[in-house]
């Protein structure tokens, strides 16, 4: 079978690339499938995000809108990677998401993270987010929320330390959920 090509190349010009001590954050294309394809099918990954793992064909649409995410509102998702080995680590991103979340908060952009098994209990979750956040500080995004399931502990624990402050207790898609937000910083947030 003839692999298919794209006709441009899916990075758009501006879109940021971070580099940390140990991290790179780059936003997604099509390489990174596999690798997201393969976080997003194991279910203690998935566990506190939605309940359940997503098809290739699922992960293939969440790159396509990540993509687009950057072309439209200029900002969007960055695939983890260790630096010095390549190996993919995880996902973090800023999103206008636009959910019908009970509370509402349609007009702020969602944060978001999820980190495979292998970078849990690392540090590799806080060093990406407070990347990610940092590079949000600099672009002057008044604030930004997060909405985590109740049992996940370790999101609450990060979302906690990267600033971020409980603001109300709701649902989305009918599950409990916790709506957190972090108003822009001036400066580190580790």
């Amino acid at each position: 079978m003839t692999a298919i090509r794209p006709a441009i190349d899916p990075a758009i010009p501006g879109t940021p690339t971070i580099v940390t001590d140990r991290l790179t954050l780059s936003p997604y294309g099509p390489a990174d499938l596999d690798d997201y394809a393969a976080m997003l099918a194991d279910p203690v990954v998935c566990r506190h995000v939605g309940g359940r793992t997503f098809t290739r064909e699922e992960t293939w649409h969440r790159i396509l809108r990540y993509i687009g995410h950057w072309q439209v509102v200029g900002h969007g998702n960055w695939a983890v990677r260790d630096t010095a080995t390549g190996r993919y680590l995880g996902d973090v991103g800023l999103m206008d998401s636009r959910r019908a979340t009970d509370p509402g908060y349609e007009g702020t952009l969602e944060a978001g993270w999820m980190f495979t098994t292998a970078a849990q209990g690392r540090g590799i979750a806080g060093e990406a987010v407070a990347a990610m956040l940092g590079w949000a500080d600099g672009q002057g995004m008044a604030r930004t929320v997060c909405i985590i399931a109740p049992g996940n502990a370790a999101s609450i624990r990060l979302a906690t330390r990267m600033g971020y402050a409980l603001v109300a207790a709701g649902t989305y898609k009918a599950e409990p959920t916790l709506v957190f937000e972090r108003p822009r910083r001036s400066g580190s947030v580790a």
